[in-house]
């Protein structure tokens, strides 16, 4: 099969002929439909994630069809129609009993420890854990989002933020995960600020529902203006000391700060001030991903046509153009939304 490959942190990707996986009696073999091109698997890329074992096959967001299966597996056959969170459970350990499989401590990654979605087929270990039957009415190319960038934001929301009806949500960055955020935050009823220093990013998180929008050097005092005193929900989506401080002193008392955007080198350790943490109650809470237990409600939410993740896609590519596409990302965004290959 073909698959995208590099060898180096930082050496050009390249399109290489390997060896179809190998299912396990546990796992599935998906062939890949689409895939999505993340900020994560530029990290990985560059070697920000110690992770990931040279050579690598990047990619971690996908959907797909079930092409083989093992023989342990019980809930799903050859022809289905499926996705996955980017988190592969084991099922087994405290965290997975408890329904909190994005915790998993025994988890592995596609595109990072595993082989990943940059190639036609890939394995899903624990498919009975972790694969995620695809309704009819939701696309590849939509579906490709859901294990990462819109999933995340779904559990950064709900299960981490607990938002409620009503309230100011504000979101600093407004890439693949922050658009998904608004989109998540406007199906709930909240009312949207959105941050970004790039005009075309806040126009599309204005056209996607968020009622402000506000960039530059003040963008704490807009945020605390248009929310009358205080964001109840604050979300990094981005990733940077500037960025989680920021959104911190965005919130209100007794406000709610959801780190969601990798904060990786020098960036690792932002002035948090906790002193007002104290005295104003704020809860700082981290995000990683999505619980396959809250596929079920997103799901139900996207064929209503309450959730559009086919909304946070800026542009479609096909599978020859993933190696410049993963490349490209070194270079300041052009445009706005997460890009999705689309294999034929």
């Amino acid at each position: 099969m073909r698959a995208v490959m590099y060898r180096e942190f930082g050496d050009t990707p390249q399109i290489v002929d390997v060896e179809r996986p190998v299912c396990p009696p546990h796992g599935v073999v998906v062939r890949v439909a689409a895939t999505g091109v993340c900020r994560s698997d530029w990290h990985a890329w560059r070697g920000h994630d110690d992770s990931v074992t040279l050579p690598h096959v990047p990619g971690h967001e996908f959907a797909g069809v079930v092409v083989e299966a093992g023989s342990d597996v019980t809930q799903h056959r050859v022809g289905d129609r499926v996705t996955a969170p980017f988190v592969f459970a084991c099922g087994a350990c405290d965290e997975c009993l408890a329904g909190a499989t994005q915790v998993c401590t025994r988890q592995q990654q596609p595109g990072f420890t595993l082989p990943g979605s940059f190639a036609e087929e890939l394995v899903v270990p624990q498919a009975d854990v972790n694969l995620v039957a695809l309704p009819d009415g939701i696309g590849f190319a939509e579906a490709a989002g859901l294990g990462c960038r819109f999933g995340t934001a779904y559990h950064a929301l709900h299960a981490r933020g607990r938002l409620r009806a009503g309230e100011h949500v504000a979101v600093f960055g407004c890439g693949g995960v922050g658009l998904s955020t608004i989109i998540v935050a406007v199906a709930a009823g909240a009312h949207v600020v959105a941050v970004d220093v790039s005009p075309a990013a806040l126009e599309r998180a204005a056209a996607l529902g968020a009622e402000s929008v506000a960039s530059g050097p003040d963008a704490v005092g807009e945020v605390r203006r248009r929310t009358n005193g205080g964001a109840h929900v604050t979300v990094d989506a981005f990733g940077s000391r500037a960025t989680s401080v920021a959104a911190v002193g965005s919130l209100r008392p007794r406000g709610r700060h959801v780190q969601v955007g990798l904060l990786l080198g020098d960036e690792a350790t932002p002035a948090i001030p906790m002193g007002r943490a104290i005295s104003e109650e704020l809860e700082l809470l981290g995000s990683h991903g999505i619980a396959v237990g809250e596929y079920a409600a997103m799901l139900d939410d996207v064929v209503a046509g309450r959730l559009r993740p086919d909304a946070t896609i800026g542009r479609t590519i096909g599978f020859d153009d993933l190696p410049e596409a993963l490349v490209a990302m070194d270079l300041p965004a052009t445009g706005s939304g997460m890009t999705v290959a689309v294999f034929g």
